[in-house]
């Protein structure tokens, strides 16, 4: 009943989103800790061939996104994949694709949420260097971690009162980033070299060295790639959070593909650029030594002075401030609305599925999803949550391309507004890149997946025994 203090569980969400706000919950959850925390990564592994491995991350993506558009307009509930997977298989497979999704943005949450920290201790030293950025005294308090707390606790506060709200500051905090980052690619493209690209660019231009002689070179050799690009592939997760506010997006059925596109398009074109010019700039080893702050250190060579915020490493770390905090609150959306699909369908609990009475959010769902982003912050390594969360992304994107071609063969009359082209060949490269990607994760991660799976598996069949008991008549007729 929607007086109960838990939630209305018969209420359904509010279309209170339009298009420019679904697309820049897809920018905002793209262009965050990715392009900031992981180009210095990327170069470490890749070297100057880093400017491929997000060039092919966005091809690669490319084909899954298709998808997504196809079932959103076809599928138009909250959710995203999750929902999509649950029209198209049975519900233990539905299931899986919910748990590793909700984890997915949640390990993405504690990603951006620590890249925030960072970026804004290196912003706030510009101007206040005695910021506490370690422990004060022994055993003191790590202030990377409180801050990451923090920014996580604001986020979900927010969240948890106003969807319209969150969805207008996500709005506004990713126009402002999309402005920094194209002023520091305005200054950096006078100042990059084409020379640090080597040898991923033959020297002098030479027509005797091809390309792909260049690419078996180190450090940027073909076998460096394909794991970088594992690596960085969380940095194109975001367009698929469009999906999961399906239901809160007016006529969903047009404007969820559209978002999903012009999302993805836009964020691999700023990707290309920002790290053209960081690596032409301070060069794949110095990019790679700068680790997290990398673009900030690229920034601080080039860029003039500017009125009132002073150097240009400045307009960068406060863009990067920005941009992690809204990619930290694109996945507190979209986590929570995989908490709330799943509830709904009581594939966890059902106080998740309902939304509040007084608040109009999926409530629950959000302070549910809040909890693991805590625990990760606190207790997981940034770079064992961006190989896990990618992991589960490239698995999940492989059952949603599956989807599209189970549904075209088995509901062939359903509606579809919006089609895959080159169907089956589209969707099909779509599984098989995704999983030649997933292969190069490392097995440490592998092994914290089948973790989180069987965890899963646990909650799984408790709340299936729970759902089969609660079905079952409160008593037998029996003939007294």
């Amino acid at each position: 009943m929607s007086g109960t203090p838990g939630g209305d569980s018969s209420r359904e969400p509010q279309a209170s989103l339009g298009l420019l706000d679904a697309t820049m919950v897809g920018i905002g959850a793209m262009i965050g800790a990715g392009i900031f925390v992981l180009t210095g990564l990327a170069a470490d592994i890749a070297g100057s061939a880093a400017i491929l491995v997000f060039a092919l991350n966005g091809g690669v993506t490319a084909f899954t996104a298709f998808s997504y558009a196809e079932l959103a307009s076809a599928i138009p509930k909250n959710g995203g994949g999750y929902a999509f997977v649950h029209e198209a298989f049975p519900a233990p497979i539905s299931f899986v694709m919910g748990w590793t999704r909700w984890f997915t943005y949640m390990a993405a949450g504690a990603l951006y949420a620590l890249g925030f920290a960072s970026n804004f201790i290196e912003f706030v030293h510009i101007y206040v260097p005695a910021l506490p950025a370690g422990p004060v005294v022994a055993g003191g308090p790590n202030w990377t971690v409180v801050y990451a707390l923090a920014v996580v606790a604001v986020l979900v506060a927010l969240n948890a009162v106003s969807t319209e709200a969150a969805g207008g500051a996500e709005t506004i905090i990713t126009l402002v980033k999309i402005a920094i980052l194209l002023v520091f690619v305005g200054f950096g493209l006078f100042a990059a070299s084409l020379a640090e690209f080597r040898p991923l660019f033959p020297p002098g231009g030479s027509a005797n060295v091809g390309v792909v002689d260049s690419l078996l070179a180190e450090p940027g050799g073909a076998f460096t790639l394909l794991p970088a690009m594992g690596l960085t592939f969380i940095a194109f997760q975001g367009y698929d959070l469009v999906a999961t506010v399906t239901e809160e997006v007016e006529n969903p059925r047009r404007n969820i593909p559209r978002a999903v596109f012009i999302s993805l398009a836009a964020t691999v074109v700023i990707y290309l650029l920002v790290v053209f010019v960081a690596i032409g700039t301070l060069g794949s080893g110095e990019l790679a030594a700068a680790g997290e702050t990398a673009i900030t250190e690229a920034a601080a060579g080039f860029m003039p002075q500017l009125p009132l915020l002073g150097t240009g490493a400045a307009l960068v770390a406060f863009g990067a401030v920005f941009s992690t905090v809204s990619a930290l609150n694109a996945v507190v959306i979209g986590s929570s609305r995989v908490a709330f699909a799943m509830g709904r369908e009581r594939q966890l609990p059902a106080r998740l599925g309902r939304i509040h009475h007084r608040f109009g959010t999926p409530f629950a769902a959000v302070l549910a999803s809040a909890v693991v982003m805590f625990v990760a912050v606190v207790v997981v390594p940034i770079q064992v949550v961006g190989n896990l969360a990618s992991l589960f992304s490239l698995l999940g994107f492989v059952v949603v391309n599956l989807s599209v071609i189970k549904l075209r063969r088995d509901r062939p009359a359903m509606t579809r507004p919006f089609e895959v082209p080159y169907y089956p060949v589209t969707p099909v490269l779509g599984i098989v890149l995704n999983l030649l990607l997933g292969l190069f994760i490392g097995g440490r991660t592998w092994l914290l997946a089948l973790g989180w799976l069987a965890l899963g598996a646990g909650v799984y069949l408790l709340l299936s025994r729970r759902e089969t008991t609660q079905a079952a008549p409160e008593s037998d007729p029996e003939d007294d």
